[in-house]
C-alpha cells in the first residue's frame, strides 16, 4: 500500500485548523454542494441526501483525524490509499463552503491561479483563503502521489 508523510509547518497550518474544524462543523448539518433531484420521491430524496450527509461526515472525521496528537508532536500527516479519496472528498467540500461563505466576492479564476493579493484581504477572508489554497495543495499531493482514481479501473 502506498503510503506518503506529509510534513507541515505547525506555525502556519495549526491556526488554520480552527477554520477548517469550525466549517467542517458546518457541513454536519449541510450537504457542501446539495444535488438537485427532482426526478426523486420525497421519502427516496431525504433518504440519499442523508446517506451523503453521513458519507460527507466521515469523510471530515478522515481529514480532521490527520491532524492529531501526532502532527501537533511531529508536524507530520500520513496519507494513504485507504485515507485518499476520503481526503479529497473533504477536502473539496470544506474549499467549496469556505467559497460560499468567506471568499464568494473573489474571481474563480484569480483564486485558482494564487492571483489574489492575500495582503489586501481583511484577517478573516485571509484566513479562509489561506485555508482554501491549504486544501487545494493537499489534494494535489493526493492526486499526484497516491492517485485514487487508478485503483477504479
Amino acid at each position: 500500500m502506498k503510503h506518503i508523510d506529509i510534513r507541515l509547518s505547525l506555525e502556519v497550518v495549526a491556526p488554520l485548523l480552527d477554520l477548517i474544524r469550525e466549517t467542517a462543523g458546518e457541513l454536519r448539518a449541510t450537504l457542501a454542494q446539495p444535488p438537485e433531484l427532482p426526478e426523486l420521491d420525497e421519502e427516496m430524496r431525504s433518504a440519499w441526501l442523508q446517506d451523503l450527509l453521513q458519507s460527507q461526515d466521515i469523510d471530515l472525521r478522515t481529514l480532521l483525524g490527520l491532524f492529531d496528537g501526532e502532527f501537533f508532536h511531529e508536524g507530520v500527516i500520513g496519507l494513504d490509499e485507504e485515507n485518499a479519496e476520503p481526503v479529497l472528498r473533504a477536502s473539496a467540500a470544506v474549499r467549496l463552503r469556505l467559497r460560499s461563505v468567506h471568499l464568494q466576492d473573489l474571481d474563480d479564476d484569480a483564486m485558482e491561479t494564487g492571483r489574489v493579493e492575500i495582503s489586501t484581504l481583511p484577517e478573516p477572508r485571509r484566513k479562509a483563503f489561506m485555508c482554501y489554497l491549504f486544501l487545494a495543495t493537499l489534494q494535489e499531493l493526493v492526486i499526484q502521489h497516491l492517485d485514487p482514481g487508478a485503483r477504479q479501473g
